[in-house]
């Protein structure tokens, strides 16, 4: 699929960034709007690091650096070539990313703006290039759970009683949270968060919480354990329904998993460049592994081009790529329906 874009014209004039903010239940969230213009046309991406202090020092970067352009990128391209500019372009000319895997983060931002601004300057959608059908697309909300508090799921099922949910078990979840739960019948995903180290979702590899997880959820697909001698039989033993996601960032994280994969949770910001994520789906497809999306809390144009990937290549899977004002700290009264429907005027990437 990657050949059929990589060869798409690009004019690219000027380069500008915006840092956004937003309050979520947790934490309060920055990203950067990455926007390239160019005859005429504004193709936009967002770059979804997670400190902000690394969005802090590029708007800093972008203010003292002459005529306010922090990367001089113009130029005619192909978006093949494109690629091969940001391969030699430094994207944290100030400071060094507090892990390795901002750096991708970053390069998304950059090649989803590319990708954006030369299907609007073809007159395209991602849809037309590709060939394919843009559906709507079915979305899971996503939740933390502390401590097993239920009240924000249950808040939502008041509201929305179809709600499905993407949630994060942890060891210190009281039998009543697995049975409520278990009750509501309405969770699609639970992710074990066995790929983290040194951040405030580490959740360390339990076989314990492992078995209780499979045994109480015994249709979810459950996402990222750790495999360990002392998980390694639990997790066998339900292979066909473990999916992989903060591990993946290209291809050979995917052959290189410890069982063969029948479910990836695609976020597109993990693979940072265009041709990762295109060569991973193709190879998806091929093997015939179940996709679903995800996201990494998008506060602008990313999470449209989440959902429009979704929308063109697992539509019907659980996606973690709900709207926006699930993310509040309060959960809107009339929260939005799945599925997401396409918009009807549309042109570039992104919904």
């Amino acid at each position: 699929m990657y050949d059929t874009i990589a060869d798409l014209p690009l004019t690219v004039e000027a380069v500008t960034l915006d840092r956004v903010e937003r309050e979520t239940p947790a934490f309060t969230r920055a990203t950067t709007v990455v926007s390239l213009s160019g005859a005429g046309e504004t193709g936009r991406g967002e770059d979804v690091t997670y400190e902000a202090v690394h969005h802090d020092a590029l708007q800093e970067h972008e203010t003292e650096t002459p005529e306010g352009e922090a990367f001089d990128l113009a130029g005619e391209y192909t978006l093949a070539e494109f690629s091969t500019v940001l391969d030699e372009t430094d994207l944290w000319p100030v400071d060094d990313p507090a892990r390795e895997a901002f750096q991708q983060y970053r390069r998304w931002g950059f090649e989803a703006a590319a990708l954006d601004l030369a299907l609007r300057q073809a007159g395209e959608t991602l849809a037309d290039r590709l060939d394919r059908t843009l559906d709507p697309v079915r979305f899971v909300v996503s939740s933390r759970l502390p401590e097993g508090d239920t009240s924000r799921v249950e808040t939502l099922l008041s509201r929305y009683p179809d709600a499905e949910f993407k949630l994060d078990p942890t060891t210190d979840w009281p039998d009543e949270t697995f049975d409520y739960l278990a009750d509501t019948a309405a969770v699609r995903v639970l992710d074990l968060k066995g790929h983290y180290e040194g951040t405030d979702v580490d959740q360390a590899p339990d076989p314990g919480l492992y078995e209780r997880v499979f045994e109480t959820f015994p249709d979810a697909t459950v996402e990222d354990p750790a495999v360990t001698d002392a998980t390694r039989d639990v997790v066998a033993d339900h292979a066909d329904r473990v999916a992989w996601d903060a591990p993946i960032h290209g291809l050979d994280d995917v052959l290189d998993t410890p069982f063969d994969v029948r479910w990836l949770n695609v976020k597109p910001s993990r693979f940072g460049t265009l041709e990762s994520l295109f060569e991973t789906l193709d190879w998806a497809f091929e093997h015939d592994v179940a996709l679903y999306g995800g996201g990494q809390f998008e506060l602008s144009v990313g999470r449209g081009q989440i959902q429009e990937l979704a929308g063109l290549f697992y539509p019907a899977g659980p996606n973690d790529v709900a709207p926006g004002s699930y993310n509040d700290p309060e959960l809107p009264e009339e929260p939005p329906k799945s599925p997401i429907s396409p918009p009807e005027d549309h042109i570039g990437f992104g919904l």
